[in-house]
């Protein structure tokens, strides 16, 4: 987070477990963390915490009655108006900037819990700084579960490959790498696709290629056609917010809707290796 950000967690002292995907989880941390970061440029105090809270019928924040987990990430920076602050958690909204940010890490955090059976909360006001509240189920009980090796898997599809993962967007390209590392490939992270033809030029063994499309100086279609007419046989995954490529797309790829989960991932992968 940089140098002029401190970081203070405040947890109660019982242990507290939720129902969701670690992973996720962390990827979303980390994304509501950066995003704390960019509303502070010149540096500030991201507060981290956790509590176990008992939610009624009718509660306020809008979700079934039941025991949840709440993890809030606040921040004392710019803040939002009202107006922003609705419009946050749309997928490809940003206030960053050109470049500076792609509109899908709020949308990811929104989607985890979502899937969870919680629900993301954002409250801000401007000039006030932005507190997000992401509520989880609450496990029955924090457990360590004993570790039972699975039998080796024969099929292709599952095999550690080695990724060339390309994205001008610095944070969606964390999250991938982190994603495909988490399934137990090795990962290449490039921000261009004139860095994915360097890493390929250079010998790197690579087995697969996932790319984000809308970047510039070359999008990830023109870099597919460009790997296509060197290295025929290497399959390229292209990762898109737009409903269909430009017209002249002179291949058919595999084609992976952003923002996408780390099983929309794995299977994107699967299938093409079957291929």
């Amino acid at each position: 987070l940089g140098p002029v950000t401190r970081v203070e967690t405040r947890f109660d002292g019982e242990p507290l477990a939720a129902i969701t995907d670690p992973n996720q989880l962390e990827t979303a941390l980390l994304n509501l963390c950066v995003n704390a970061r960019d509303a502070m440029p010149d540096g500030g105090l991201i507060r981290i915490s956790a509590h176990h809270e008992t939610l009624e019928e009718d509660n306020s924040q809008q979700l079934a009655p039941g025991d949840y987990v709440c993890l809030t990430v606040s921040d004392d920076g710019e803040g939002m108006d009202e107006e922003t602050l609705a419009k946050a958690a749309e997928p490809f909204f940003t206030t960053k900037g050109v470049g500076k940010g792609s509109g899908l890490g709020l949308p990811m955090v929104h989607g985890l819990a979502a899937q969870s059976g919680g629900r993301l909360i954002l409250k801000s006001r401007l000039g006030e700084g932005t507190t997000a509240e992401l509520w989880l189920p609450a496990a029955e009980a924090p457990a360590v579960q004993e570790f039972v090796p699975q039998a080796e898997e024969t099929d292709a599809a599952n095999r550690p490959l080695n990724i060339l993962a390309v994205d001008d967007d610095a944070l969606v390209l964390m999250n991938t790498a982190m994603m495909l590392e988490d399934l137990g490939h090795s990962v290449h992270e490039v921000t261009s696709g004139k860095a994915a033809l360097a890493v390929l030029e250079s010998g790197e063994p690579i087995d697969l290629v996932v790319s984000d499309h809308a970047m510039p100086g070359m999008t990830g279609s023109q870099l597919a056609l460009a790997i296509h007419m060197i290295w025929p046989d290497l399959p390229v995954i292209l990762a898109t917010g737009y409903a269909e490529l430009p017209r002249g797309s002179a291949i058919d790829l595999p084609r992976l809707a952003k923002p996408f989960s780390q099983k929309e991932l794995a299977k994107a992968i699967a299938e093409v290796v079957r291929r």
